[in-house]
């Protein structure tokens, strides 16, 4: 949770909520998305999630488009402005866990190889 909480401070762009950039990272990962199906991956309220993709979607991160199947609905993805939001927080970060780690061991470097793709599919449970 340390950890998490110290990556959260990388930030590139503190106009965004960390709300905001997860859905903006769920949409990176996961591709188009229901306000709804996002709500539920984000585990917030739908009407919250409405609120969120409001405000994405006036800063210019975000589109809505008819859903194909159902005209009730719409479908959310990001804009290229996103991308490349997500790609500079991702290079911050990054560069910061980088730096973080050059004073570990090489034993501890190899543990943290092996664990990786555990906490990665804890991370998407």
């Amino acid at each position: 949770m340390r950890l998490s909480r110290r990556l959260r401070h990388q930030r590139v762009d503190e106009t965004l909520s960390p709300t905001e950039m997860a859905v903006l990272g769920t949409l990176a990962r996961c591709g188009s998305a229901t306000p709804g199906e996002l709500a539920r991956r984000e585990h917030v309220q739908p009407p919250s999630m409405t609120r969120i993709v409001a405000m994405l979607e006036a800063k210019g991160l975000v589109r809505r488009e008819p859903h194909p199947d159902d005209r009730r609905q719409v479908v959310v993805s990001q804009t290229e402005q996103a991308e490349a939001i997500l790609a500079d927080a991702r290079a911050t970060r990054n560069a910061w866990l980088a730096r973080l780690t050059e004073g570990l061991t090489d034993e501890e470097r190899a543990v943290l190889r092996e664990a990786a793709p555990v906490l990665e599919k804890l991370a998407h449970l």
